[in-house]
């Protein structure tokens, strides 16, 4: 890939690209975290081993999603695909009412919240317990193994899995909101050489992102200098502004990449490991 990289102008969007992976490589050996938000798509678009690849080189310190990421990634370990025909369930109902992935997640809510513990580390490790048959499609299960945080992001009445009788929104209140502060933690670090990137999440993960950067300055951190990015095959608001702009008025670099995440993702990984080599 060296070559090919290589071949690519010097300008706009093929430069945007490798400073990324510049960045990133960099943010490993400054032992830097490198944040990677992500959006349900990711997952359905069979990104999930490129990432957990980056994460197990030490590219991708901390996974964050919205409740949908971690819906398909579990239907991912456990059954080796995902989605249904949302249109013809909703004729009749059935849309999102299969038992097997709300039992996990909502489960998982609870455990979480009455241990004390994160809301995608314990779906993670109830994925492992359970010896889950795809686990290495899996991102919770495979940063629970790595010991790195993925943080859950939920709005209420978003996800199938609230539609079932076993979902308790105190539970899942807790839990998430205990994964917010774990996330603040980590953006709270991500100054002077961090990473942050946001693969298609166009509203929740932009929005929990600019209030953790908020509290994380508000306690004194000195969170400047780091580097931005989005990644979606249309460029949304929030992203533009939450991850893109504001973040890195005062220091910092911010970019927008425009693309398939099947293709982007990829190259992107692969830009990463030539630019470490």
């Amino acid at each position: 890939m060296a070559s090919f990289l290589d071949s690519l102008p010097v300008t706009l969007k093929a430069e945007d690209l490798k400073s990324i992976a510049r960045a990133m490589a960099a943010a490993k050996d400054k032992k830097k975290p490198v944040i990677a938000m992500i959006g349900g798509h990711v997952i359905k678009t069979g990104c999930s081993p490129v990432l957990n690849d980056l994460a197990k080189n030490g590219f991708i310190t901390h996974f964050a999603s919205n409740g949908s990421a971690a819906i398909h990634d579990t239907e991912l370990a456990r059954f080796g695909h995902t989605s249904e025909d949302v249109a013809a369930g909703l004729e009749d109902g059935s849309f999102g009412m299969a038992e097997d992935t709300a039992a996990l997640v909502n489960g998982a809510a609870l455990e979480a919240s009455i241990n004390k513990q994160g809301f995608g580390q314990t779906i993670g490790s109830m994925l492992v317990r359970e010896k889950a048959p795809f686990l290495d499609r899996a991102i919770l299960a495979n940063a629970f193994m790595l010991d790195i945080p993925y943080t859950l992001h939920i709005a209420m009445g978003t996800d199938v899995v609230h539609q079932h009788p076993d979902a308790d929104g105190a539970a899942i209140g807790d839990a998430s909101m205990r994964d917010f502060r774990i996330f603040t933690s980590s953006v709270a670090q991500t100054g002077d050489g961090g990473v942050v990137l946001n693969f298609g999440s166009a509203v929740i993960m932009p929005e929990v992102f600019l209030k953790a950067l908020s509290i994380a300055r508000n306690l004194g951190h000195d969170v400047r200098g780091f580097t931005t990015a989005n990644f979606d095959m249309i460029q949304h608001y929030r992203p533009l502004v939450n991850v893109v702009k504001r973040p890195v008025l005062e220091g910092g670099r911010g970019f927008s990449i425009t693309g398939h995440h099947e293709i982007m993702i990829p190259l992107l990984a692969a830009a990463v490991y030539e630019m470490a080599a």
